[in-house]
């Protein structure tokens, strides 16, 4: 298969999701596919990259409204944004996700039947060779219609993946190209230790990957056959799309109206063109903090340190240290993770309840659930550093050439000091160049507009006081991110 030239692949990768069981670094505002958690790259960078060898257009995101500027930089950062990233105004499972992603497809490229392959953003993938191999065995399938799904070939029998059990051998129909494949036979939910050492003994039976390669079209004809409404939903909420600056919105009424359904119970459960191919490449979807601490790199001691971290008398635990030193004295077995509003200390065979740590949080009206202290916009990032009854301070730090909006507050007055850069303040009918160690006031009610017109990043303190000091309390009037 290897000497097989590769057809042009359409690649669809879903970004949605909110990986409550990598709590306190994983939030509802950033969540785990936008973390760096191995290597240099982030989640969502790492599966763009790992096409790298794959003859394939510029990837298509899908994502939640609320993360668009988050996918947006991190394309940007890789050379890869190109007015492909369609926003979902709320999550409907991967069905709908990829019905929108396949009907734009044919939109894109009316001439042909594209190659869709379909992958998460939340994947590590440890040997890239060997997921590339598995896709170009893959290909004489998909283009022959069938609908692929690649199953991992298991290592242990794990308790938290879903199943996929063979059947008879499947017939690429490709002259030249030897079977590599096999027909599906089964989908099977998450099973117990037994279960699951009985699937592993078997050799029948691969982890489910969630990873799937096929046309466009022939996707889209199964989706009617078995599941009309879903098809005619995306398909309404498709015909009046509004392009905005990267981003594609599909009609918002439309797709809330969609049912919730994924993939395979919607589409490969019930076809009759599925086949699995088998992937063995160092797969994991990084579902818990344990499953971070196997793949990833351990010292003598079978610790995994992130950041600034000192150990003594410590074995096998995973400590991550965000903003503060983090030591450990005489533990074993433990994920330690400080963020600067939040610590968890678990033992590593607990891990998977940290989602319960997350639903109490929510029931107590908390919010580390869902932001950090640290939040990002297209423009930046602000850090929250101290607050009171009548007050906030913050860090804010602009990108060059970037700007926060037009705006105006009707409860509270600011106060900027520049400490890194050069701020361009409009304040009213004036414009002023602010440096390093100068001031400025934001009287209430007053309008204004910070930019950085620099080529190095804009760092000020921004002091808030006043009766009610909430984000919402905003008015914008121009804003070049379309926020209004």
């Amino acid at each position: 298969m290897s000497g097989l030239k590769m057809s042009q692949l359409y690649p669809v990768i879903m970004a949605g999701g909110n990986g409550s069981r990598l709590w306190p670094l994983s939030r509802v505002l950033y969540p785990k596919q936008f973390l760096c958690l191995k290597g240099e790259l982030t989640m969502l960078q790492a599966t763009i990259s790992r096409l790298n060898g794959v003859e394939c257009e510029s990837p298509v995101v899908i994502c939640n409204e609320e993360h668009r500027f988050i996918v947006a930089e991190q394309l940007r950062e890789l050379n890869k944004l190109t007015e492909n990233i369609v926003l979902e105004p709320a999550g409907r499972n991967t069905a709908p996700a990829i019905a929108l992603a396949a009907l734009a497809a044919i939109r894109n490229q009316p001439e042909k039947d594209p190659l869709m392959l379909i992958l998460a953003a939340d994947h590590v993938i440890q040997n890239e060779e060997a997921f590339r191999e598995a896709v170009r065995n893959a290909l004489p399938y998909a283009e022959a219609g069938k609908l692929v799904t690649f199953g991992i070939v298991p290592d242990l029998p794990e308790t938290g993946y879903g199943y996929i059990r063979r059947g008879e051998v499947a017939n690429p129909n490709t002259p030249g190209v030897d079977a590599i494949a096999f027909g599906v036979a089964q989908f099977v939910e998450k099973p117990d230790l037994n279960t699951a050492q009985a699937y592993v003994a078997s050799g029948e039976y691969y982890w489910n990957s969630g990873m799937f390669l096929f046309r466009a079209g022939r996707y889209l004809e199964e989706l009617k056959k078995f599941r009309p409404d879903i098809l005619t939903a995306c398909e309404k909420a498709m015909a009046n799309i509004d392009p905005d600056l990267d981003f594609v919105r599909v009609d918002e009424a439309a797709f809330l109206a969609c049912p919730d359904e994924s993939i395979d119970y919607a589409v490969m459960e019930k076809t009759a063109d599925a086949v699995v191919v088998p992937m063995d490449a160092g797969w994991s979807d990084v579902g818990s903090w344990s499953s971070l601490w196997e793949i990833s790199t351990k010292n003598s001691q079978g610790n995994v340190h992130h950041g600034d971290v000192i150990s003594h008398d410590t074995e096998n635990s995973y400590i991550y240290a965000e903003s503060g030193l983090v030591t450990t004295v005489g533990v074993k077995d433990l994920v330690v993770v400080q963020t600067k509003d939040a610590v968890l200390i678990a033992d590593r065979d607990h891990v998977q309840s940290v989602k319960k740590v997350v639903e109490k949080i929510k029931f107590d009206g908390r919010h580390e659930h869902h932001n950090h202290r640290e939040v990002y916009r297209p423009w930046g990032k602000y850090d929250s550093i101290d607050s009171g009854e009548r007050y906030q301070v913050k860090r804010i730090t602009v990108k060059p050439g970037e700007g926060l909006s037009l705006q105006m507050h009707h409860h509270r007055a600011e106060h900027w000091i520049v400490v890194a850069g050069t701020a361009k303040v409009t304040l009213g009918d004036e414009i002023k160049l602010l440096g390093e160690n100068e001031s400025i006031y934001i009287p209430l009610g007053v309008t204004h507009c910070l930019e950085n017109p620099g080529k190095i990043p804009l760092d000020l303190i921004e002091v808030r006081s006043g009766t009610y000091l909430e984000e919402d309390d905003i008015v914008r009037f121009e804003d070049r991110y379309g926020r209004i």
